[in-house]
C-alpha cells in the first residue's frame, strides 16, 4: 500500500486536541481520518509526529497514512482540503514516502513556538491565538532564565503529572525569545527545539519565564526550580492558545524531494 506524508495546519480552538477522543469529542485526527474516508473506504488510522493538547495549534504537524490506491500527492491534498471544510484544518503539503517512513518514530526533532502579547486593550484579531498579559516583560531577564533550562536535564518540574513519558530526562536544544512589534503593545515569541518534549513542558517553561519577565522570579529561581525535580516548584502553566507546533525535523525533508510514483 502506498504511504503518504501529510503536512497539516490547524487552529486548535474547536478541538479537544490532536488525538482521536473517546465519546466522539472533536479532534484533528478524527477530522483528517473522516476526510480520508470520503476518498477511500476506511477505516483509516493516521499517525502524527506529536499529540497536541486541546486548544494548541499547528502550522506544520506531520502525519502519515497508507492508502489502497496510488494518488498524485497534489490531487490528494486538494481532495482532502475539499472534504475538511469547514473545519479549520488544511493539508499544506503532501508527498509519497517510503514504506518505512513514520511520522513519529522517524523524526529527529520538534520545534514549537509560543506567542505572548503584552498590551492593555483586549486582543481581537488574535483572540484564541495568543496568550495576553497586561504589562510589558523584561526580555533580558527571560533570556537569562531560559539559559538555565537549555541542555540535558531532568525536567520533572516542568512536566505534567499525567505525562506518560518513561523518563523526565530530555535535552532542550534551544530556547530563543524575541520581541516583536504588535499594535498597541509588544509580542514576545518563544521558540523551542528538542528531539522530543514532555507533556506540558513548553507551556510550563513559558509560564515560568513569564514570571521572570514580570519580576516575580529571577533566573536563579528557575535554576532552583529545575534542580528541585518537583512539579510543585514550577511556575504557572501558560494557557494552550499561544502554543504552536511549527516544525518536525527528519533525516531528509519528506516534502522537499519530487513525489515518488
Amino acid at each position: 500500500m502506498p504511504r503518504y506524508a501529510l503536512q497539516i495546519e490547524y487552529h486548535g480552538g474547536p478541538f479537544a486536541g490532536w488525538q482521536r477522543q473517546a465519546g466522539g469529542l472533536p479532534s484533528v485526527q478524527a477530522a483528517v481520518e473522516r476526510a480520508l474516508g470520503r476518498l477511500e473506504p476506511g477505516p483509516h488510522v493516521i499517525a502524527a509526529a506529536g499529540r497536541t493538547d486541546a486548544g494548541v495549534h499547528a502550522t506544520a504537524q506531520v502525519a502519515h497514512v497508507d492508502l489502497a490506491r496510488g494518488w498524485d500527492p497534489f490531487r490528494l491534498s486538494e481532495a482532502l482540503n475539499a472534504h475538511l471544510r469547514p473545519d479549520p484544518v488544511a493539508i499544506t503539503a503532501c508527498a509519497r514516502v517510503e514504506a518505512d517512513f513514520h511520522a513519529r518514530f522517524s523524526a529527529l526533532g520538534r520545534c514549537y513556538a509560543f506567542r505572548l502579547v503584552a498590551r492593555r486593550a483586549p486582543v481581537t484579531h488574535d483572540r484564541g491565538l495568543v496568550w495576553q498579559v497586561l504589562n510589558r516583560l523584561d526580555l533580558a531577564a527571560m533570556r537569562a532564565g531560559a539559559a538555565e533550562l537549555v541542555g540535558h536535564h531532568d525536567f520533572t518540574t516542568f512536566r505534567s503529572t499525567l505525562c506518560q513519558s518513561k523518563s523526565p530526562v530530555k535535552t532542550l536544544d534551544r530556547i530563543e525569545i524575541s520581541e516583536l512589534g504588535y499594535p498597541g503593545g509588544i509580542e514576545y515569541r518563544f521558540d523551542l527545539a528538542a528531539r522530543s518534549f514532555l507533556h506540558n513542558q513548553v507551556r510550563s517553561i513559558v509560564g515560568t519565564l513569564e514570571r521572570v519577565g514580570a519580576g516575580s522570579w529571577e533566573a536563579g529561581d528557575v535554576r532552583a526550580a529545575l534542580a528541585a525535580r518537583d512539579r510543585a516548584a514550577c511556575g504557572p502553566v501558560a494557557p494552550p492558545q499561544g502554543l504552536y507546533l511549527v516544525g518536525v525535523v527528519y533525516p531528509a525533508d519528506p516534502f522537499a524531494a519530487p513525489a515518488r510514483r
